[in-house]
């Protein structure tokens, strides 16, 4: 599974991102977010490094990380179970002088002790909220061949209607970046600004021992945010570069962005695109998806464990989702658990896990407000 090792560890955030949806998160983080059918948000930035042969990866929670560790473990799908190294999930008050974090600054401070003790050059930190493969070796060495002081991967888009019309004043931040070649000259924060934007990806390259210095300083200052206190002042100080990424990304910004990016893999070319590398995700042993005699599937991304004795049109379906004789899904996504009645229907809807839509139901949300069933309800 692993290539050849790589002189980096990986730090990543799993509830950045989080006010974003906070439907989704309310006993989850961002990065425990079930996407794709059988995947978790965190499994592509994970992924991504383990394919890099970066085999040091530490997960700096916040709150709601039950769910985030259950699905981790000890690492074992993602060949991280080590006695040096590993993943080391790092959870708040880990340790007496710890506090629960606001920004990137206080999360790095609470294992600035690990990060002196590690022998890696390198730190490579992701967020969670961006499924993608990326290539984090061809990242670092191009933060190497460009002697860079620190290196953002960014892709080129557009901001969404959702993160320019967001007024909430309490969200997570987002960045553009200005470049003169593939040099940062200025980190825009949150602006709205229309057309193609280079959009910060939010994943970082940095010396170890450079990261180090600035969480030092900047923690002693009181500050919060890595790209506002820190990177900001020396935008032009420092050797600061852009990583173009041309691949496949999904950006979840929104509960709209949520059911559009998951809509997006039915295209099988999408679907290739986000996948062109692998992504390990948790086993769970379970029976293959089950089509009783009279049941219709079409565009469909359905996992293992299912039974489909009704009709699924253009929808995504997690483990174990049962959907009954005469019942009609379109345009859903359904996640793990998802019991859908006898002769119910059901259109533009999301389900969180273990939901049940009682018989003869009828529910339908639209594509521009897809309608959002908590965890556990039963309708």
């Amino acid at each position: 599974m692993v290539s050849a090792h790589v002189n980096a560890l990986g730090v990543i955030f799993p509830n950045s991102y989080d006010s974003l949806v906070p439907e989704l998160v309310t006993d989850r983080s961002m990065a425990s977010i079930p996407f794709a059918s059988r995947y978790r948000m965190i499994d592509f930035p994970l992924s991504s490094m383990v394919n890099a042969g970066i085999d040091n990866v530490s997960i700096v929670v916040r709150k709601n990380y039950h769910s985030l560790m259950d699905h981790l473990g000890n690492g074992r799908e993602w060949d991280l179970t080590r006695k040096n190294g590993g993943l080391n999930i790092v959870p708040p008050f880990a340790s007496k002088a710890a506090k629960m974090y606001h920004g990137r600054i206080e999360a790095l401070y609470s294992i600035l002790s690990f990060l002196r003790s590690q022998k890696e050059e390198y730190v490579i930190m992701s967020d969670a909220n961006v499924a993608s493969t990326i290539d984090f070796k061809d990242l670092i060495q191009y933060h190497i061949d460009t002697g860079a002081d620190v290196t953002i991967a960014y892709a080129d888009r557009p901001l969404s209607e959702d993160t320019l019309t967001n007024d909430d004043p309490n969200r997570d931040m987002y960045y553009t970046l200005e470049l003169d070649g593939q040099r940062i000259t200025d980190l825009r924060i949150m602006p709205r600004d229309l057309g193609v934007q280079h959009l910060s990806m939010n994943i970082y390259v940095v010396s170890r021992k450079l990261l180090i210095a600035q969480i030092e300083d900047a923690y002693a200052k009181g500050y919060v945010y890595y790209e506002r206190d820190v990177l900001l002042p020396h935008i032009r100080d420092w050797n600061v570069q852009g990583y173009a990424f041309s691949g496949y990304i999904a950006l979840i910004h929104s509960m709209r962005s949520y059911f559009d990016e998951n809509m997006r893999l039915l295209d099988e070319a999408n679907a290739e695109a986000l996948f062109a590398e692998p992504v390990y995700t948790k086993i769970r042993d379970d029976t293959p998806t089950r089509y009783t005699n009279g049941s219709i599937a079409s565009n469909a991304m359905v996992a293992d464990g299912c039974v489909i004795e009704g009709t699924i049109e253009n929808c995504i379906l997690f483990r174990g989702v049962k959907v009954e004789k005469g019942a009609v899904v379109r345009n859903c996504i359904l996640m793990q658990g998802t019991v859908v009645g006898q002769n119910a229907q059901m259109e533009y809807i999301i389900t969180d896990k273990n939901v049940t839509i009682s018989a003869r139901q009828f529910l339908k949300g639209s594509a521009s407000f897809p309608v959002y069933i908590n965890k556990g309800k039963v309708v």
